[in-house]
């Protein structure tokens, strides 16, 4: 497979929100609105958008309204369940893995979203994914674009695309949240917590880690000061 937008996708939603609070103690995170848009509704467009046929979304922290929001959606979301305890990032993508079936497979974070430039970044990750080389590939974005970052880099690349950790956190580029994933590497994991950076690791000690680096701009909200921030810098590019 290469070149062609995924069937499926998961969108990471069960997290507490825990640095969001207070706002996050009366509503889940995925829900809270930038710009007038829940943060999940903009990750679903985006995925609608590029051509994703069916989006897993796991829920935990006030899972009830989530599933509320999401039935609007009809059959293009599915829930993965995670109230009875929360899973982490890849425990959540593990227990999800039956509704993700066998193929790659797209991977947002609720809390983050872009500005696509003049083509769409999630077809521009399609695009990039060889399966023949590739386990991950990463989304990245610079830092000097990323809004609401705490401004360290989590990566260098190579000529080739392939990724290394940063370590001089000032230089390089940071994960914006959405990646392209082959089920593969979860062989033999199972759905208990435990977090995506272990399958980041494992893929850059066997040359497997690639990144894309992004064109349009990117915003995480992980903070109540990240709302104004996040908006301020959607006004001024007109949205």
């Amino acid at each position: 497979m290469s070149g062609a937008v995924p069937a499926r996708a998961i969108v990471l939603a069960a997290g507490l929100g825990t640095r969001m609070r207070p706002i996050t103690d009366t509503m889940p995170k995925p829900l809270v609105k930038v710009g007038g848009h829940p943060m999940i509704d903009r990750a679903l467009d985006a995925l609608q958008a590029a051509g994703v046929e069916t989006v897993v979304v796991n829920v935990h922290h006030f899972a009830d309204r989530m599933i509320d929001h999401l039935a609007g959606r009809g059959d293009f979301v599915t829930i993965s369940d995670e109230r009875d305890r929360l899973l982490d990032s890849a425990g959540g993508v593990v227990k999800a893995l039956p509704q993700l079936g066998e193929k790659p497979f797209l991977l947002l974070n609720a809390d983050s979203f872009w500005i696509d430039g003049a083509d769409p970044e999630l077809r521009r990750l399609a695009l990039a994914w060889d399966e023949g080389a590739m386990d991950i590939l990463l989304m990245l974005s610079p830092l000097d674009t990323a809004i609401g970052h705490n401004g360290k880099a989590d990566f260098t690349q190579d000529a080739a695309g392939r990724l290394s950790r940063a370590v001089d956190r000032t230089q390089g580029l940071v994960y914006a949240g959405a990646a392209m994933l082959h089920p593969r590497i979860f062989d033999g994991a199972a759905a208990e917590p435990h977090g995506l950076n272990l399958y980041f690791d494992r893929a850059i000690a066997a040359g497997r880690l690639y990144g894309l680096p992004m064109r349009g701009h990117w915003f995480t909200v992980g903070t109540p000061e990240a709302i104004g921030e996040a908006e301020a810098e959607l006004s001024r590019l007109g949205r």
